[in-house]
């Protein structure tokens, strides 16, 4: 199998599968974060295609935009089975895995553990879980900027330009200058107007990826939906954000959990917020709060940072 180098011119466990959306922002005092903030938030740069790209007969990896914070990947194989990708960064414990679909459609996919090696593997599924690697490689990435994979769409956060997500947050920030009253009119819309669903929740199958306009349109959908949305509008804003998942306590258990991690200009990342008394924020989860409707349990529970433990970002 021959490899090349291009380059171009130019379930009940799932119902358990709560995905909260947790909007973790930066407070007044803010020492060690503004001693790691840049200048300025960067300006997302058009998507480059066939640079460089990396492929065999059965996928590709487009690694066109690596120094903006992500890759495209296309499996051209042509067999109508289950694609996975993996891709872990050197020295790091953490494998990221995702499907792919089989149809030739090229999907995006982001680095998001920082300047260094990644390796880039996509399998077909073979029977059963049994996997076969279809193709291998890996990829050295410096970043232009440590904020971008967190200002692209990916495969999780899915939007264009002329998404309806962009348009809502456009007039929901329409004449606003600070990244905090950006932030708080998004999070006002999303709690005040979004229903939970848990017919949904207790249907939806894994590898579900969320449709951000329907869910929009919709003003419905499970807490992965929740995240996603809001991270989109965000990362059409400008502000940097992290679609966060890990896990979280309910009932002394366990539960598989995402939110969303936000960067404000004025004051930079912080890891504990629940909402903003005019001075300083303390951390919110926009899905519990919207089913519980701020009763005092739900505001509780978002308020205490323990219950929060991060594996992923997205």
């Amino acid at each position: 199998m021959k490899t090349t180098a291009r380059h171009a011119t130019l379930p009940a466990i799932i119902v358990a599968v709560v995905i909260v959306v947790a909007v973790v922002i930066a407070a007044t005092n803010m020492g060690s974060a503004k001693a790691d903030k840049p200048s300025s938030v960067p300006v997302k740069q058009a998507t480059q295609t066939g640079v460089t790209v990396y492929q065999n007969e059965k996928a590709s990896v487009d690694a066109s935009n690596l120094s903006e914070g992500y890759v495209m990947v296309k499996y051209t194989g042509g067999k109508s089975v289950t694609i996975k990708v993996q891709i872990a960064k050197s020295g790091s414990a953490t494998t990221y895995t995702y499907n792919l679909n089989n149809a030739g459609t090229v999907e995006t996919f982001p680095l998001t553990e920082g300047d260094g090696s990644y390796s880039i593997k996509i399998f077909e599924n073979t029977s059963g879980t049994a996997y076969a690697q279809a193709y291998a490689t890996t990829v050295t990435m410096k970043l232009r900027n440590n904020f971008l994979p967190f200002l692209y769409a990916n495969q999780y956060v899915n939007f264009t330009t002329s998404s309806a997500v962009v348009t809502q947050a456009s007039t929901l920030c329409t004449g606003l200058t600070l990244d905090k009253d950006k932030l708080t009119n998004i999070y006002n819309y999303v709690v005040d107007n979004f229903t939970y669903d848990y017919t949904l929740a207790s249907t939806v199958q894994s590898g579900y990826l969320p449709k951000v306009d329907s869910v929009l349109a919709a003003k419905k959908g499970i807490c992965f939906d929740y995240a996603a949305v809001m991270t989109a509008m965000l990362r059409a804003e400008n502000i940097p954000c992290k679609l966060v998942v890990g896990y979280t306590s309910v009932d002394g258990q366990p539960v598989y959990h995402a939110w969303v991690n936000a960067y404000l200009d004025e004051q930079g990342w912080v890891d504990q917020v629940i909402f903003f008394d005019g001075t300083s924020w303390t951390l919110m989860d926009p899905t519990f709060v919207s089913t519980g409707k701020g009763s005092e349990a739900a505001l509780k529970f978002v308020t205490t940072s323990s219950n929060y433990s991060q594996v992923y970002a997205y």
